[in-house]
């Protein structure tokens, strides 16, 4: 407890020591056009006018909490909403934002954001499944279209990416993230700003992102949502904390707060988090909002009374209110009463018309409400091709014995289960605008890729059984509707038909409502009766391909024993069906690769590949008692992070380094030599770890730093060579300061975390 305390007064110290450099160069850079403008602008409002512009009400097609904003319409004709959100199309939009503009006293134009979080109306991989293709240019694309259809639609904010670090799939945000490791998540953080924000906010299809949760909400204790979450600094910053600056570098416009607290304050009301660290460290000059109803909830956190946690949130640095309306209805109270200060309501206020006027808005309040674009940009044949291709991208083949697939395509299958005929849940949880009826299903992609395919159709079992979880997911609009046939008729049905085909593909998982916000598990196993179906099945002897959709790493360990080919596709979206198709019969070879770990069982969670060491580590081999180790399971996940296989083979060389010493500033080159040794033409992703061996503090037994997609031919070798620098060695440590030690580094190269070649160099002054 003594280190913890000192460790934030450390950091306290040190932001706060930089925290004027900061400052100056924010004002350095501010544009003087806008400036003036904003300031001018600012002389004519009145308190609440102010104070109106940190308000967010929800108005709309759909909500994400408990409580939607009442009387809106009268706010935004008297100045009091700064913007809403759930509310999009041109029509919709138009109507809002000419209240605003002709019925408010100033004018002042509305922002409109929505969780447009893996496509709008063009619907990608869940962000889960998004990472699992390691390809930034892909990964952008997809933001950028879902940029495109989104500013066509009348929005201009979107509260995406999000980039919380998460090592426990029981929580079920877990799909909305990049998995577990800090330095992917900071390239796809940053690839989701670029595309959210293109190269200048004030382009017609720009929109603001909104990074979030800031901070460490993926560390919620239990993996329960909402939960406790707590740390220690250095971990904080070693390995939760990169994603968020990463996006913040890449020019992230908004912030949004988590809901968890962080040593002993909320996030929403902790200056630490928001200012000394956010602005005054890493130099954010954008606007921050809470999270829904975020203000409203520090009260039973236990931090007082709305007006009292209204008053903290913003003077903690929370510029804008979703919802909860507390700065709306207190603030001015509190003003009066000295508790906060004019300045921190004037600065907020600020931070958020600026946001406005770098989109355009004050030039045109109109700029996202054209009826002609909508027709064009969205659903457009592009975007689907474009998700059909990402999609594929994104799945991972598990296992493959014996070379069950690709399937033929001329081949006669059972097609079976509860996801083979679905369309609603293939574009997953955070599809907000998706229209789940213009997706494909596994069966008309199969139909449109092998029309040749004599394909046979069984249910086999109800997607939900479990009355428990079919009551809390149908009442959240999942829709699942219980077969007349029972359960064990719908299983002799889909046998009966495995039995005359040659091979039966199975399409298992969870409900899209079985994941995302709120939809935490303690059981990661497919539910019992899809379980039921698979072991009869595999009572008939056929060759079975087990077709994987969920939002988490499952625990796969008897799936995994007893069938022979596995592919994972996530809710793969919009173009699911023929994406899934596509990689089934080898139009496209699997090249994804695991960004989360796939577990045993959830008795080893939370389980990451770049844990530390103990100081009674097991080597997995020996029976030594007093090892760190489980008595009844191997400490080694089913499926470790970065695994993935592909149709063909690839071999890897010893890795060779140029050099065994570098010193500060120099470089060293690691080489390895990588065969394509199968029979198809396919992609392997090479990927790099280091380890530094020794150390002040303990370190990750490894790390990743580097990767490289490539493609090879059937029969082609490539050597692949990654530089080394001295950045790459540097760490926080007990100082807070981000420095590189001497000592001995292990280089790590191979097809995953698990499966790797080493060599070792020395960093020396």
């Amino acid at each position: 407890m003594k280190q913890s305390t000192s460790l934030f007064f450390l950091a306290a110290v040190i932001l706060a020591n930089s925290a004027f450099a900061q400052q100056k160069k924010a004002a350095s850079a501010t544009d003087p056009k806008m400036d003036s403008f904003i300031s001018n602008l600012m002389s004519k409002m009145t308190l609440d006018e102010k104070i109106g512009q940190l308000n967010l009400p929800a108005v709309g097609f759909d909500v994400t909490g408990p409580i939607l904003s009442q009387g809106v319409d009268e706010k935004i004709e008297k100045g009091l909403a700064g913007g809403v959100f759930n509310t999009f199309t041109p029509q919709a939009v138009r109507k809002l934002q000419e209240l605003a503009v002709t019925k408010s006293r100033l004018k002042i134009p509305l922002l409109f954001g929505y969780d447009v979080v893996h496509g709008h109306k063009t619907i990608f991989p869940i962000p889960l499944g998004l990472s699992t293709s390691w390809d930034m240019e892909l990964i952008e694309k997809s933001a950028r279209i879902a940029g495109r259809e989104a500013s066509a639609d009348g929005l201009n904010w979107t509260f995406s990416p999000m980039v919380d670090i998460s090592r426990d799939p029981r929580w079920g945000r877990i799909s909305e993230g990049s998995g577990e490791d800090p330095y992917l998540g900071s390239l796809i953080g940053a690839a989701m700003v670029r595309g959210y924000q293109t190269n200048s906010l004030s382009n017609k299809d720009a929109i603001l992102a909104c990074v979030k949760h800031f901070a460490l909400y993926g560390a919620a204790e239990g993996g329960r949502d909402y939960n406790t979450t707590d740390m220690s600094l250095i971990r904080m910053y070693n390995e939760y904390l990169p994603p968020y600056k990463a996006a913040i570098d890449a020019g992230a416009e908004t912030v949004m707060v988590s809901f968890n607290d962080i040593n002993g304050t909320p996030a929403t009301a902790n200056k630490w988090l928001l200012t000394d660290l956010l602005r005054n460290q890493w130099g954010f000059k954008g606007f921050v909002v809470s999270d829904y109803t975020g203000v409203s909830e520090l009260v039973p956190h236990g931090l007082g009374d709305l007006q009292t946690v209204s008053a903290k949130a913003l003077d903690a640095g929370t510029d804008m209110d979703m919802v909860a309306e507390g700065f709306l209805t207190t603030l001015k109270q509190s003003l009066k009463e000295k508790k906060i200060t004019q300045q921190v309501i004037d600065q907020a206020c600020r931070r958020i018309l600026e946001s406005k006027y770098k989109l355009g808005l004050f030039a045109d309040p109109y700029k996202y409400v054209d009826e002609e674009r909508a027709k064009t940009e969205i659903l457009s044949p592009q975007n689907r091709l474009d998700a059909r291709n990402i999609a594929a991208a994104s799945m991972v083949l598990l296992k493959n014995n014996n070379q069950l697939l690709p399937l033929k395509k001329n081949a006669k299958i059972a097609l079976i289960g509860p996801l083979a005929n679905n369309k609603r849940d293939v574009i997953g949880n955070w599809s907000a605008a998706g229209d789940w009826k213009k997706a494909i299903s596994v069966i008309e992609g199969l139909k449109n890729v092998a029309p040749d395919m004599d394909i046979t159709y069984a249910k086999g079992a109800n997607l939900v059984d479990n009355p428990a979880i079919l009551k809390q997911i149908n009442a959240n609009g999942a829709d699942i509707v219980a077969d007349a046939k029972s359960p064990q008729q719908l299983i002799d049905e889909a046998v009966a038909t495995a039995k005359k085909a040659d091979i039966a593909v199975v399409v298992l998982g969870e409900s899209a409502l079985m994941g995302g916000e709120a939809t935490s598990r303690t059981n990661l196993d497919l539910l019992p009766n899809q379980k039921d179906l698979l072991k009869a099945l595999k009572l008939t002897g056929k060759p079975i391909v087990l077709v994987l959709m969920n939002s988490r790493p499952l625990t796969l360990d008897w799936e995994d024993a007893n069938v022979p080919a596995i592919l994972e596709t996530w809710f793969s979206g919009t173009e699911a069906g023929n994406a899934i198709a596509d990689v089934l019969v080898g139009n496209y070879n699997p090249a994804g690769k695991l960004t989360a770990t796939f577990p045993r069982s959830v008795g080893q969670i939370p389980l990451y590949y770049n844990h530390k060491s103990t100081g009674r580590p097991y080597d997995g081999v020996s029976n030594e008692k007093f090892k760190s180790r489980y008595i009844d399971s191997s400490n080694e996940p089913l499926y470790p992070f970065g695994f993935g296989l592909s149709y063909t083979t690839f071999s890897f060389s010893p890795v060779k380094i140029n050099k065994n010493t570098i010193k500060s500033g120099q470089t060293l080159e690691a080489t390895i030599e990588v065969k394509n040794t199968g029979n198809f033409d396919g992609q392997e992703v090479v990927q790099l770890y280091l380890q530094d061996i020794y150390g002040s503090v303990t370190h990750p037994v490894k790390e990743l730093k580097g990767f490289q997609k490539i493609f090879l031919k059937k029969g082609e070798s490539k050597q692949v060579k990654f530089t080394i620098d001295t950045e790459m060695l540097k760490f926080y440590n007990t100082d807070l300061k981000f420095a590189a030690e001497t000592g001995d580094f292990n280089v790590f190269i191979g097809p995953n975390s698990r499966d790797l070649s080493t060599a070792q160099f020395s960093f020396t002054l």
